[in-house]
């Protein structure tokens, strides 16, 4: 595949609902999507949704075309700059974001060193940008240039473990996601390939990484962990694990960067006994609830969250409103959790009741070529 663009027109942490567009004007919603026959993408690039601050309801504004499978994004910090990174390609794409229409435009891309980029995060500073390379099992760090363009890779690192028994879906190692602990000391990196969750040491001035001690947790044999989330203000981490359908808790050491597993539970009903697997998680607003999206149950799931220990209980599970929800998120106020329904080329809107966290939907679905992936900017 050539680089060419034409031009149209996460941290997975909790954090505290902001009043909607207090930084700086309007919110804005950036949804990626599968574009391809191989990955069968009926997608036709990066959309951009101006969101209405009292209802959440969002209008088209933009549609970037051209774009390779541009599966995953995240805004940065001072909402000036969009990354994308591209399912089954080698690097990762930076857009300028107008600060009036919050309409994007490519400014440049940077290898990464490996194919499949399933996530990417930013350092807390800005100044580098971490991708998870899944088909690669490699993990690679790129600087960040003074105007948000991005340099490419100036380190690669290889996970390196046993890999878990599933034949297809864990050949070797497979890192599903990056996400910087509070303090930006460490990074933790889900592998679903190895059945691992690694901890690296990050170095802010050069962006390098190296393996913390013990430098890694086993999870449970095909657990397949995917995705985590940090919880705000205690110890905890929450670790979901795909192909096991489970949600582990685990103690976090801030000061030597270790995880401790505590407890795990299912993701799904007890009587289902159909396929599935898990997607995502996102923390609601005051880290009261913790929602889960499966693919297959097609719902999201509501778990209690003990505000002392961190613990999970299940609540309740709430249809998703569309088939093969692969993403979740809660927009900037904290009111309103939104879910890409890959196969069914939706994105639901439910509404977050604030005393006992459950869902209501709210609106028709908004149309959109499998959708995989949402990021706003506030």
């Amino acid at each position: 595949m050539t680089r060419r663009v034409f031009i149209g027109s996460a941290a997975a942490t909790a954090l505290a609902p902001v009043a909607m567009g207090q930084a700086g004007g309007a919110v804005f919603a950036y949804v990626g999507c599968f574009t391809e026959a191989q990955r069968k993408g009926r997608g036709d690039g990066i959309h951009v949704y101006r969101v209405e601050p009292r209802t959440g309801n969002w209008t088209q504004t933009q549609v970037l075309r051209g774009l390779v499978n541009p599966s995953f994004l995240v805004t940065s910090a001072d909402s000036k700059t969009l990354y994308s990174s591209h399912g089954d390609e080698a690097y990762a794409t930076a857009y300028a974001i107008d600060p009036a229409s919050g309409e994007i435009r490519v400014l440049n891309q940077g290898a990464t060193g490996g194919k499949n980029g399933a996530h990417l995060a930013l350092s807390p500073n800005g100044k580098f940008l971490i991708v998870a390379n899944y088909i690669s099992g490699t993990v690679a760090v790129l600087p960040v240039k003074a105007d948000g363009g991005l340099a490419d890779f100036i380190q690669l690192v290889r996970l390196e473990g046993t890999p878990g028994p599933h034949r297809t879906e864990q050949p070797g190692p497979h890192p599903h996601q990056i996400v910087f602990a509070p303090g930006g000391k460490f990074v933790l990196i889900p592998d679903k390939g190895l059945d691992q969750v690694f901890v690296f040491r990050f170095e802010p001035a050069t962006g390098q990484l190296t393996p913390a001690e013990p430098g890694s947790v086993q999870s449970r044999s095909a657990a397949g962990p995917r995705h985590l989330a940090f919880h705000p203000t205690l110890p905890v981490v929450w670790v979901l694990n795909e192909m096991g359908n489970t949600v582990t808790t685990y103690r976090w050491d801030a000061t030597l960067g270790v995880l401790s597993p505590l407890r795990t539970i299912p993701t799904l009903p007890e009587d289902f006994n159909g396929n599935s697997t898990a997607a995502e998680l996102a923390v609601g607003p005051g880290a009261k609830f913790l929602y889960t999206s499966n693919r297959g149950h097609d719902s999201i799931g509501t778990f209690a969250i003990d505000p002392k220990t961190g613990f999970l209980r299940s609540v309740r599970w709430t249809a998703a409103g569309g088939k093969v929800p692969r993403y979740i998120s809660v927009d900037p106020s904290g009111r309103y959790l939104f879910s890409t329904n890959e196969q069914s080329d939706t994105i639901t809107k439910f509404r977050i009741q604030g005393d006992n966290g459950m869902l209501h939907p709210e609106g028709a679905p908004i149309p959109n070529g499998s959708p995989v992936t949402i990021a706003f900017r506030a």
